[in-house]
């Protein structure tokens, strides 16, 4: 049951790490239209859910040592990046994407940091029950959206388009369908979760 529910997590939670990136994605904009490889697009989903499911195997450890906190935090922070940049790898452009070094580094900081931070305060959270326990859930949660989020928009300021771009994945996912796909899929995953796990 335990295994079950780890893939279950990982699911939602990864599903919800890769809808936050091709959301946010429409809030950037070109001159030009855009549109995104299927088959990348998939694989980026890919790497959310790994990385997902690292994060909560690491989760439902008895304790949490330093060695565990410090690979657990490169595991997830790493698997976020690239969730991201494959994401971004959707978009293919000619010429490629310019991408700024140390926008890089910090976003890769940023994405390590802050899922160091969500890791303990999870495990701070398995110390309380009641309403402390929901403060700390609370906090892993938007600490976690912060790493996230945080690592989006810093690895956005990093990418650079030349004049003259043109994006040759136009005949793959557009900007309007993928916020549908990705939004009721989203929502329903959620909900059934929330369900499932009140009955639980």
């Amino acid at each position: 049951l335990s295994m079950c529910w780890c893939i279950g997590g990982a699911l939602v939670m990864g599903s919800g790490i890769w809808s936050m990136h091709f959301v946010g994605m429409q809030a950037f904009s070109l001159t030009i239209p855009l549109g995104y490889r299927v088959s990348t697009t998939l694989l980026s989903w890919g790497v959310a859910l790994l990385v997902s499911l690292i994060a909560l195997g690491i989760a439902g450890r008895e304790r949490l040592s330093r060695s565990l906190h410090v690979c657990g935090a490169l595991a997830m922070g790493g698997g976020i990046m690239a969730m991201h940049y494959v994401g971004m790898a959707a978009l293919e452009m000619a010429p490629g994407i310019q991408w700024h070094a140390g926008w890089v580094a910090g976003s890769g900081l940023i994405a390590v940091l802050a899922s160091a931070a969500a890791l303990q305060i999870f495990f701070w959270m398995r110390r309380h029950t009641g309403w402390p326990a929901l403060v700390y859930q609370g906090a892993a949660a938007v600490v976690m959206g912060l790493a996230i989020s945080g690592m989006h928009y810093s690895g956005m300021a990093a990418a650079g388009f030349p004049e003259g771009s043109a994006c040759l994945s136009l005949d793959g996912i557009n900007g309007d369908s993928l916020v549908l796909i990705v939004s009721v899929a989203t929502v329903l995953m959620l909900s059934i979760t929330l369900v499932t796990s009140v009955f639980d």
